[in-house]
């Protein structure tokens, strides 16, 4: 499925139901199979992949009008289920939960398979056009760059783990780490911010089924929200902000791509300029 994304001022017109259509990612995990998206957000790709009793591998959509994926990409790989191995070019990786793995342009045979077949591992994909080749690299999540934010008192005490970034892994364009919610915190990002540089892209997940993120977006002074489950992602735009809020507390995959990789280059968006 190819996402078209509004502009900023369609989306302050959009009902929530096609608010919802234009930026939300549901159902990117499938058992047995895999689901991907090409966005117009900087020409991001984002899928899912669910292998069980066989191995699946990674095909370039038409839309890339490539001979394999990674012709003129780079992909980060993110498990955030079982034990599973990914296997780019004749060499396996193998990721445990939370594990995440780098893979340049230019590696033709990507597969996915999973440790075993009724608990198997859920790979998070996200991937930006590259112009130069890097190495494929494993980063474990005990080897993340950690940084604590936050504090209880104002419920937004989180661990913010940096895995594809510079200075640990070349990349051509993509950022990707994890920022996990310590138990009674529920706000991520506050105040909010944008990227008028780059685009990012969330995934929440250690959600359950009961419990939902509020998500916000839009432009400051015209801010809408989201209703986000467990495993959805959301597209996020230069122009705007990303925060949300947790019946409990919860995990996000946050992705960047575009034209620097510098993690503090952000617009703040005030508390008392929100609207």
């Amino acid at each position: 499925m190819t996402y078209d994304l509004p502009s900023p001022t369609e989306a302050r017109r959009l009902e929530p139901a096609a608010l919802r259509e234009a930026f939300l990612l549901p159902g990117l995990f499938r058992s047995g199979a895999l689901t991907l998206h090409v966005t117009t957000l900087d020409r991001a790709v984002l899928g899912g992949v669910v292998p069980t009793t066989a191995s699946i591998p990674l095909g370039a959509p038409a839309e890339l009008a490539a001979a394999y994926f990674t012709e003129r990409r780079e992909l980060g790989v993110l498990n955030i289920g079982a034990a599973g191995t990914v296997r780019v070019d004749g060499t396996e990786y193998a990721l445990g939960e939370r594990d995440m793995l780098y893979i340049g342009r230019g590696n033709k045979d990507i597969t996915f398979s999973s440790e075993t077949a009724n608990n198997p591992a859920r790979f998070y994909l996200v991937s930006y056009p590259a112009h130069a080749a890097h190495p494929v690299k494993l980063v474990r999540r005990a080897d993340a760059n950690l940084t604590i934010l936050g504090a209880a008192e104002s419920a937004n005490r989180r661990e913010l783990r940096k895995y594809i970034h510079p200075g640990a892994v070349p990349s051509g364009q993509l950022v990707m780490g994890v920022t996990e919610m310590q138990t009674g915190s529920v706000w991520n990002t506050m105040p909010p911010h944008t990227h008028t540089r780059r685009s990012e892209v969330y995934l929440y997940f250690d959600l359950p089924a009961d419990a939902a993120v509020v998500h916000l977006m839009g432009e400051p002074d015209a801010t809408r929200s989201l209703i986000i489950r467990n495993e959805e992602a959301v597209l996020s735009p230069p122009w705007s902000i990303h925060a949300g809020c947790g019946t409990q507390a919860y995990a996000f995959c946050w992705a960047m791509g575009g034209e620097n990789q510098d993690f503090a280059d952000m617009q703040a968006a005030p508390i008392p300029s929100l609207r």
